[in-house]
Parts: structure tokens; C-alpha cells; sequence
């Protein structure tokens, strides 16, 4: 099993778990190259984070939603470094907090918070949505934390059931500071140098494309993909992103996550013709 990607060199924009999935993908076999599409940029949210923490610890926000690890993360920070981070864990307990997935309930697990509700896979705003519809929320005072930009289709379902929203956005989501590897990338891919590029999230793949418009290749690009290399994607939203850039991936693993996806990618290379996706 271990040996499915026998040798295949596949191509990976993750950053923040790049060399874990290098790793993984070494393990089956493969040769991985790194390519990092983003970086996570703090912004200063000092005096929103305070206004937060003053608000929940009064009472007078019922119901948060965490969308990322990342956010929690950053939340928990820059809690600390206000030299709040126990009254932020002291009031959580007492608000509806509601998890979109696995990786914002395990950074509130092990801050001590267990959270209230929690979505089903895969993890996106349709399943969040869903699991928060008997709430009542109108009129109700609501915080998002919302990913590296705000997503609009949440705030405006939240809007339209009548929440006042109090959005947060902690963090951005930005190209890297070098973006050397990504042309190099580009480059390579259009001369067919990979067997498999993944994607493991929406922004890395318009990062992508934004750089290869930049430089006059995004068609040219579009149909390296398409045409000469199997593309993997992790998540219903990360596949609609890349079908919005005109690329059709050809792996989608049902559980959204690294190790099903890299067992995905070797089946699929194993099968010589798979009429379908993972």
C-alpha cells in the first residue's frame, strides 16, 4: 500500500503542513516538491480582540462561530498577549460556540472550551449552515471568525436570518513574500515536469492562476492541468475554485483530509481507467 505512488513526482502548494504532506506523500512512495502558494499575515486586531472579550464576558454575545484552527489560534494569542487569554477561556463556556470541523474543535478542545456545535463532513458553510438552522437567531448578536477573508456567503446567510453580526478577521491570506517557487511551478508544469500537482485549499489555487495571468501563461497553464497532469483536490471548496479557473480535478478524496487524499491519488494511479472520482 505504501508504495502506490511508486515513484510519481507530485507537486504540493501547501504551506503551513507542507513538509507534513511531504512526508505523507513520501511514505506512499512518491516524490514530493514543495511549492508554497501562501502565507498567513496577522493583522493588528488588538482593540477588536478586547471588545471581543469584553462583549462575551458580559453577556451580551450569545453565539461565535470558528471557522479555522488558524483563527482560534490567532484569538487565543492575541488574548494573551492583552493578558486576557483566561477570561476569554473563562467566558466561551457560557456561549453557543459552533465549530466549522475538526481542526477550530481541537484548538478549542485544548484550550479547555468543548464546543457546543460542531459540522458534519465536509466541513464547508453549507454543512455550518445546516448544523446552526434550529437556532434562533434573529436579532441576535452574533461573532464570526472569519478564515484569510471574509466569507461572504456565511455573513450574508447569518444576515438574512436576521443575526447582527460582529465579524472579525484576525488574519489575510497573501501571496508569499516569495513567489520564485510558484513561477518555477508554472514553468514546470507547463513542460508536463509533474505527474500530480494537489491543492489543498481554494487560495492556493487562485494564487496560482493570479500569478500565471500576471504572467500572460494562466491558459496555457489551465490546460497543462487539464491535459497533462492529474490534479488532486482536497474539499468540495477547493474543487469549486479550481472549476472556476476552467481545471477539472480528477481526485477528490470523499473524506477531505491529507492521508485519505493521498490514498486517493494512489488508487488512481493504480487503476488504469478509473471512471471516476475518489
Amino acid at each position: 500500500m505504501m508504495n502506490e505512488l511508486n515513484g510519481k513526482r507530485i507537486a504540493l502548494l501547501e504551506a503551513r503542513l507542507g513538509g507534513e504532506l511531504a512526508r505523507l506523500i513520501e511514505r506512499y512512495g512518491g516524490i514530493p516538491f514543495q511549492f508554497p502558494a501562501l502565507r498567513e499575515q496577522t493583522v493588528d486586531a488588538s482593540a477588536e480582540v478586547a471588545t471581543l472579550i469584553n462583549q462575551l464576558s458580559s453577556g451580551q454575545i450569545p453565539f461565535i462561530v470558528f471557522q479555522t484552527g488558524v483563527g482560534v489560534t490567532t484569538l487565543l494569542n492575541e488574548a494573551e498577549k492583552l493578558g486576557r487569554r483566561e477570561e476569554l477561556c473563562a467566558a466561551l463556556p457560557g456561549v453557543t460556540t459552533i465549530c466549522r470541523g475538526p481542526k477550530p474543535t481541537a484548538v478549542l478542545t485544548r484550550a479547555g472550551v468543548k464546543p457546543s456545535i460542531q459540522t458534519r463532513e465536509p466541513f464547508t458553510t453549507a454543512e455550518l449552515l445546516e448544523a446552526i438552522a434550529p437556532l434562533d437567531l434573529n436579532g441576535q448578536p452574533v461573532a464570526v471568525l472569519h478564515y484569510g477573508e471574509r466569507n461572504d456567503a456565511l455573513a450574508e446567510a447569518l444576515k438574512n436570518r436576521g443575526a447582527r453580526l460582529r465579524e472579525l478577521c484576525l488574519y489575510e491570506w497573501r501571496l508569499p513574500e516569495d513567489i520564485t517557487p510558484l513561477v518555477t511551478l508554472i514553468g514546470e508544469a507547463l513542460r508536463g515536469a509533474f505527474d500530480a500537482v494537489v491543492f489543498t485549499s481554494q487560495i492556493q489555487a487562485r494564487h496560482l492562476f493570479q500569478i500565471a495571468a500576471e504572467r500572460n501563461e494562466a491558459d496555457a497553464l489551465r490546460d497543462a492541468l487539464n491535459q497533462r497532469t492529474i490534479v488532486a483536490s482536497i474539499g468540495p471548496t477547493c474543487s469549486a475554485a479550481l472549476r472556476a479557473l476552467g481545471v477539472e480535478p480528477r481526485v477528490e478524496p470523499e473524506n477531505p483530509k491529507m492521508g485519505p487524499m493521498a490514498m486517493a491519488l494512489g488508487r488512481y494511479f493504480n487503476d488504469p481507467n478509473p471512471s471516476e472520482l475518489e
